[in-house]
């Protein structure tokens, strides 16, 4: 039987704490969640590989080392609300819920919404909640957020997202078309949103975010 317990350790050692993620509320909640429950039986075994791991048909989890990277960068306090777009089977929600005060975690797909309710309800969330809707439109009826984790790359700014910011908010995802991307991370400062590059990545695109036809990145 695979030890899952030893493969999340050597995950946080080999692949969060060498690119260079410090944070202990990060590194610790890595530790704690276990990535394995939130991914198919047949996948477990590469739960903790250095790459994104398929859960269905187009939708990952994305990889230890850029989720990781995106969690540093987004600079989340113990007192934030963040919105995660594209929570899939909720571990990114789950993650989330150890380091911040409130999670949203946002999912259209009907079966993975499902899922994620009833791992995060087997872990006993308290202090977040999966809801079902458009991720390119978000969740209103909680803004605004101080966070919006985007898991996926999206190849145009996401402008709805954006104005569920409140002020001092971050949204952070990944950001081109392929062979063109790299993290970003969008700040609302005195109601203007402005952006700043956090580092190369390489992310599975997530659905409802591409460019129209025609458009030139």
């Amino acid at each position: 039987m695979p030890d899952y317990a030893e493969q999340r350790f050597h995950m946080v050692v080999s692949q969060v704490l060498a690119s260079g993620v410090t944070d202990e509320r990060i590194l610790a909640a890595m530790r704690k969640i276990e990535r394995e429950r939130f991914v198919p039986t047949a996948k477990r075994p590469v739960a903790y590989a250095e790459a994104a791991v398929e859960v269905v048909a187009g939708r990952y989890l994305i990889d230890p080392r850029n989720f990781a990277l995106m969690l540093d960068a987004a600079e989340i306090s113990v007192t934030d609300k963040v919105l995660d777009v594209g929570c899939t089977t909720g571990y990114s929600t789950v993650v989330l819920s150890e380091i911040a005060a409130r999670v949203v975690g946002l999912e259209q797909d009907a079966d993975l919404v499902r899922i994620a309710s009833d791992m995060t309800q087997a872990l006993d969330m308290k202090n977040g909640v999966i809801v079902q809707g458009s991720l390119a439109d978000g969740f209103r009826s909680e803004a605004p957020y101080d966070v919006i984790f985007v898991n996926g790359g999206i190849e145009i700014a996401p402008q709805a997202l954006l104005a569920q910011l409140g002020e001092g908010g971050r949204l952070v995802t990944v950001v081109g078309v392929p062979g063109q991307t790299r993290a970003m991370v969008y700040l609302n400062e005195n109601g203007r949103i402005g952006h700043r590059a956090a580092f190369d990545a390489t992310v599975p695109a997530l659905i409802g975010f591409r460019q129209p036809v025609g458009f030139v990145f």
